[in-house]
C-alpha cells in the first residue's frame, strides 16, 4: 500500500501567500496575507511535507513572471516535488513552469474550456505531470457541480463525470476542491471524495475543509483519498506537517516518516 501524502497549499497573489474562505476573491478584499511563499515552502520542507502546491491566483502576465521567480527560488532550496497551477492555458505555459522547477502542472478552468489541453499536456510531458483540479459545489443530495474561474462560474457539468473524462484524456491526478468546505475548517467533503476515488484509477488529493487532524483521518479512510491538501492549519501554525504525520500513523495510516518523526512514534 502506498503512503498517504501530506501537501501544504500556497495561494500566491502578487508574490505573497494569501488565504480566503469559500474561494474569497482578492478584488472583494476577502484575502488575508499570510507570508512569503519561499519562507513558507522552506518551513514545510523542513517539517517533511511530501509535496507542495502553488496556485497563482493573480493569473496575469505579471503574475506569471512573479510565480516563475517564486518556483525557481523554491526549487533551488527545497527537495520536495512542486505542483503549480493558475492561469495555465497552453503547453507553452506548462513548459515555462516545468523549466522553472515545477514537477507537476495543475489545470482547472482551461481544462474545462479546452479539454484537449489535458491530452496535449499528457502527450508532451507525461500523465504524471498533468493534474486536473476540480472545484465542486454540492447542488443536491449526492450531486456536485463543477465550477470554473476560481469557483465563481457554474458549468453545468457533473463533478464525477468530469473527473472520469479528465482521466480518460490523460490526467494523472485529480485535486478535488470542495467549495462548500473551503476555509471553513469543518471537515472535507467525504462523500464526493469517495465517489470520485471509486470512479477513477488515479490518485485523488482531497482539498477544502481541514480544521482538525481527525478530518484528515476521515477523508483518507472513509473518503479513500490518496493525499490531503491543507492551507490554513499550516499557515497559522495550528499544526505542523510532523503533527499530522504522527497523528495519521497513530491511526493506522501509512505515511512517509523522516528519522526524527519515526523515532517519536
Amino acid at each position: 500500500m502506498l503512503a498517504k501524502r501530506i501537501i501544504p497549499c500556497l495561494d500566491v497573489h502578487a508574490g505573497h501567500v494569501t488565504r480566503g474562505v469559500q474561494f474569497g476573491k482578492a478584488e472583494d478584499g476577502e484575502l488575508k496575507n499570510v507570508g512569503n511563499p519561499v519562507e513558507l515552502a522552506l518551513r514545510y520542507d523542513e517539517q517533511g511535507a511530501d509535496e507542495m502546491v502553488f496556485f497563482d491566483i493573480t493569473a496575469s502576465a505579471h503574475g506569471r513572471a512573479t510565480m516563475i521567480e517564486v518556483i525557481q527560488n523554491v526549487a533551488d532550496k527545497c527537495f520536495m516535488p512542486l505542483t503549480v497551477g493558475g492561469g495555465i492555458r497552453s503547453t507553452k505555459d506548462m513548459h515555462e513552469l516545468l523549466k522553472a522547477g515545477a514537477d507537476k502542472i495543475s489545470i482547472n478552468s482551461a481544462a474545462i474550456s479546452s479539454p484537449e489541453l489535458i491530452r496535449a499536456g499528457a502527450e508532451k510531458f507525461g500523465s504524471q505531470c498533468i493534474v486536473v483540479s476540480i472545484d465542486a459545489k454540492r447542488t443536491a443530495p449526492q450531486k456536485w457541480e463543477v465550477y470554473s474561474h476560481g469557483g465563481r462560474k457554474p458549468t453545468g457539468m457533473d463533478a464525477v463525470e468530469w473527473a472520469c473524462k479528465a482521466v480518460q484524456l490523460g490526467a494523472g491526478e485529480i485535486v478535488l476542491n470542495s467549495i462548500d468546505a473551503d476555509g471553513t475548517k469543518a471537515g472535507y467533503d467525504i462523500a464526493i471524495t469517495r465517489e470520485i476515488s471509486e470512479a477513477v484509477g488515479v490518485p485523488i488529493v482531497a482539498s477544502g475543509g481541514a480544521g482538525k487532524l481527525e478530518h484528515m483521518v476521515d477523508v483518507l479512510k472513509s473518503g479513500k483519498a490518496d493525499a490531503v491538501l491543507a492551507a490554513s492549519i499550516f499557515h497559522f501554525s495550528e499544526f505542523t506537517v510532523t503533527d499530522v504525520k504522527e497523528f495519521l500513523a497513530h491511526n493506522g495510516i501509512i505515511v512517509r516518516l523522516d528519522t526524527a518523526t519515526a523515532g517519536s512514534i
